[in-house]
């Protein structure tokens, strides 16, 4: 994930104004809440959250069958 600069927020800012974060979430998609300076929270739309997990299963899936395609041989001598 690429950090914004423009997508900081200090934590104090983020208690004390959270529409206009919210906002900003709207308009770039993710704010990123700093506690003592630090990167320390993201806040992204729900829907956005889904579609990033569904994105890892599918590299998650497209590396399960490279693996058992390239060792098949060997899986086929364990099953016996």
């Amino acid at each position: 994930m690429r950090i914004n600069v423009e997508n900081l927020v200090s934590i104090s800012e983020a208690n004390q104004n959270f529409s206009k974060v919210a906002r900003m979430v709207d308009e770039k998609g993710t704010a990123i809440i700093l506690k003592n300076n630090k990167p320390r929270y993201i806040l992204m739309e729900y829907n956005q959250l889904d579609e990033d997990e569904k994105i890892g299963d599918q590299e998650i899936n497209e590396v399960a069958e490279n693996l058992i395609s390239k060792h098949m041989k060997a899986f086929k001598e364990l099953a016996k």
